[in-house]
């Protein structure tokens, strides 16, 4: 049975046919020594003819980068002619241009020069700039202008990207290995695929409120530790990672503007500045007696704004009040005045006792009683009886 099943296999492998020779198996798909992911520099052998068309890219600057490319263009230019890339600048315009040559091998090379003079444009220092002429460094830039229509707010959130002395982009320069520049409406980033990819992940949920950078920073840094572990390689990470809940800040109400009733009648006309003057007799006035008024007026006016002026100044001069010192004597003569006023409140409350007692006297008893006789108070039992 065994060697029947084993028979079977050969057959079902022999019939398989192929489509072409790319299909057959060759002896370097299984070599461990072949890193698959290198990129070879290029080889001017690999293209020992040239280039069939000219290609040429041009970008505008602004004026502020004049003078600054003025003096950088020589650095730039002696590193595209390594590449046989021709320069020009333009400062009538306002232009860079870049275009190949006859001498240009490298048929990529015109795109690598494109994003220089685009970065060169966008404020990026020309040393800084000049790196993107490597096969292994890429570059984005990133339009942010358009994503946040009130002013105001594209400031402060492009400021939260930028954080306090530079703080938050260098972090984020750290983790993700990219240079980052925020310039006007654009970020200009420079690095790896991957590291752009998260550049622009962040910079977009910045400027459209979805979350903090920071948050990216604290995420970036967890998942460098779990980078560390071999263990959780082929692991999904979620389970780590923090999750950040958006909170609600809570706005001012836009107070609705009540609607009045529809009247198809037009409004009443207001009193012109004739009439206002007619009413209040002006109108009827000389030219002398209205340049008197309004002389006056303005004299009135300078008094008063005289007068309130004089008292601030006279605000600072009045001298504070000085704290009382309390004196011993004093406070023991106080002592003295309170124990004298228990004492007469005591003596005026026996006295206004005494009276009540008077008063509480029945008059029909007092009459009815002989002459002579008087009630009398008991008397206190002695402790003899």
């Amino acid at each position: 049975m065994e060697q029947e099943n084993v028979e079977d296999e050969v057959n079902l492998q022999q019939k398989k046919k192929h489509k072409g020779k790319h299909d057959k198996p060759k002896p370097w798909d299984e070599d461990p020594n072949i890193d698959r992911w290198r990129i070879d520099k290029f080889d001017s052998s690999w293209n020992p003819d040239g280039l069939l068309e000219v290609s040429s890219f041009s970008t505008i600057f602004p004026r502020y980068r004049e003078k600054y490319l003025q003096e950088a263009w020589p650095k730039v230019k002696s590193a595209l002619k390594e590449y046989c890339i021709a320069a020009e600048l333009n400062l009538v315009e306002g232009s860079m241009t870049v275009s190949t040559t006859r001498k240009t091998r490298d048929p990529y090379i015109i795109i690598k020069a494109r994003d220089l003079i685009k970065l060169l444009s966008r404020s990026v220092p020309a040393p800084q700039a000049i790196k993107i002429l490597d096969d292994e460094m890429q570059c984005d830039i990133i339009k942010i202008g358009s994503l946040v229509r009130n002013k105001e707010r594209f400031v402060k959130r492009r400021q939260r990207l930028v954080g306090p002395n530079s703080s938050t982009l260098k972090a984020l320069e750290i983790l993700t290995s990219c240079y980052i520049l925020v310039q006007g409406n654009t970020v200009a980033a420079m690095g790896s695929f991957k590291g752009l990819k998260q550049v622009r992940r962040i910079v977009e949920d910045c400027i459209e409120n979805k979350m903090h950078p920071v948050y990216h920073i604290k995420i970036l840094m967890m998942k460098k530790e779990l980078e560390k572990d071999p263990a959780l390689k082929n692991e999904n990470w979620d389970r780590f990672l923090p999750k950040f809940k958006k909170k609600n800040v809570q706005t001012k109400k836009v107070k609705s503007k009540e609607k009045k009733p529809y009247t198809p009648f037009p409004p009443p006309q207001q009193p012109s500045k004739i009439d206002q003057e007619m009413e209040s007799g002006e109108y009827f006035l000389s030219e002398k007696k209205k340049l008197a008024k309004k002389w006056q007026e303005k004299q009135e006016k300078q008094a008063q704004k005289t007068a309130e002026n004089k008292r601030k100044r006279e605000e600072s001069f009045v001298p504070p009040k000085e704290p009382v010192k309390q004196d011993s004597r004093k406070s023991e003569n106080d002592k003295e005045d309170v124990a004298a006023l228990t004492m007469s409140l005591k003596q005026k409350a026996k006295e206004f006792g005494k009276q009540k007692s008077f008063q509480n006297i029945n008059a029909e008893e007092y009459i009815a009683a002989p002459a002579g006789e008087q009630p009398l108070k008991k008397k206190k039992k002695s402790k003899h009886t």
